[in-house]
């Protein structure tokens, strides 16, 4: 009887070990074979959500949506095993683009911690702020010039805020803008920023905005995608980040308009859930 224990315990162990090997080799594999830059736009809703992983597995986050459904998309994109974030960035404190965060700072040991510096007045953004000194992360504030460089190639430039935007009277207008670039690949990536913001992007970096990808700033809203902005990334693809039936109405009808008039064919998570790009 008791050698018939001790010859189940012996199995069950090996078997423990095979299964641990298992986990083991398959982390492995899963980290060497990585080769490509992905993007992905979360289907978090009506917010913002971007996943950035560089083919040498650094990571960022941008914005967390409005709530913890960022958690369920990221086990979409990330292995299961992976429980660090190198950088999350906040484009701005409204809680369509924070919302989410708390859960990801509780759950992910990050880095370091990007906002633009604009004062929120929310318990969600105290809550997010609590959060990120309350896990000793590495705070930084976004300016223009900025670079976060992920190796491999893989930078993401700070476009916008250029100056102190603490006291903006909304939110939106101190929102970041960044480009990410790998190669000749390049993604614009605008948070909510409105058309004064792209008109002044436009007047500092004219075509040097061009871009495979963009995310259409706030949602595709009327606010945001000016026409001269639009002709300067002339991407092949630009991203909706909303929900279906939201009551905002977007994206409004004259961005998808204005889509078509210069042929950019336009994708949305609404519609696809998680979009995800390769590169």
């Amino acid at each position: 009887m008791i050698s018939h224990l001790k010859e189940n315990l012996r199995r069950y162990v090996l078997g423990v070990l095979f299964l641990v090997m298992c986990f083991v080799w398959y982390a492995v594999f899963i980290e060497t074979s990585r080769t490509t830059l992905m993007v992905a736009f979360l289907d978090v809703g009506q917010g913002d959500s971007i996943f950035i992983e560089a083919p040498n597995g650094n990571q960022i986050l941008i914005d967390g949506g409005p709530g913890a459904a960022v958690l369920r998309e990221l086990h979409q994109v990330m292995p299961y095993y992976d429980r660090s974030i190198d950088v999350v960035i906040a484009t701005h404190p409204d809680k369509d683009h924070i919302g989410g965060l708390v859960d990801v700072i509780n759950r992910f040991a990050v880095s370091y911690f990007i906002e633009p510096g604009v004062l929120g007045t929310t318990e969600i953004f105290s809550a997010l702020e609590n959060s990120v000194d309350g896990h000793h992360i590495k705070k930084l504030t976004a300016r223009r010039g900025m670079k976060i460089d992920l190796g491999d190639g893989v930078v993401l430039n700070i476009l916008f805020p250029d100056r102190d935007v603490s006291r903006v009277k909304n939110t939106n207008d101190g929102s970041i803008v960044a480009i990410l670039s790998y190669g000749t690949t390049n993604v614009m990536l605008t948070g909510d920023a409105p058309q004064s913001v792209e008109i002044r992007l436009v007047a500092l970096d004219g075509k040097n905005l061009k871009s495979n990808i963009l995310k259409l700033g706030h949602h595709g809203s009327r606010t945001s995608s000016n026409a001269s902005f639009l002709g300067n990334v002339s991407p092949d693809y630009a991203i909706i980040s909303a929900k279906l039936n939201n009551s905002y109405g977007h994206p409004h009808q004259e961005v998808l308009a204005l889509l078509q008039k210069f042929k950019i064919p336009s994708i949305a998570t609404y519609e696809s859930g998680t979009i995800v790009f390769k590169s």
